[in-house]
């Protein structure tokens, strides 16, 4: 017996799994971790630099264990990403660099959101599996990123 397993990702997360969720996508696109602060403040705009907001696709995040205007700085080549809990709770970021377009910026922003949100169901389905008795048997990660994963659960 087989099945197939189409998620559609919508994070509902504390700031801390949706903080190991950023961290770990993060570290998958080379981008290294800056800050992590409680306060959300305006980004310093240096001349030349140019600065896109995004807001992070199909995400609400629950207000029970992050206060309100929390962020997280990633950074790679002179690209800084700034993930934050905005006042209405919801996840945004706001990509930052020196000599780039706002195609490139968004473009940059983008990938590294959607790698966030994918990471993110990728952890919490895994978790769910365990904690059911599944075991994960194979999984294979493709060139376009998408994960297969085989699973079994043996009843005794």
């Amino acid at each position: 017996m087989s099945a197939v397993c189409i998620l559609a990702p919508v994070v509902i997360a504390s700031w801390p799994a949706f903080t190991a969720a950023i961290m770990a996508a993060a570290a998958s696109l080379g981008y290294q971790v800056v800050s992590e602060g409680a306060a959300l403040g305006e980004v310093a705009q240096v001349k030349g630099e140019t600065q896109v907001s995004l807001e992070i696709p199909q995400s609400q995040v629950v207000t029970e264990t992050l206060g309100r205007q929390q962020t997280l700085c990633v950074t790679r080549d002179g690209v800084t990403v700034t993930f934050a809990r905005d006042a209405r709770g919801k996840a945004t970021l706001c990509v930052t660099g020196t000599n780039q377009t706002d195609d490139t910026l968004r473009a940059l922003g983008e990938e590294l959101s959607n790698t966030v949100v994918q990471q993110y169901v990728y952890q919490k389905l895994l978790n769910e599996m365990r904690a059911k008795g599944f075991v994960v048997v194979q999984e294979e990660t493709e060139a376009d990123r998408s994960i297969h994963l085989k699973i079994r659960h043996w009843q005794g």
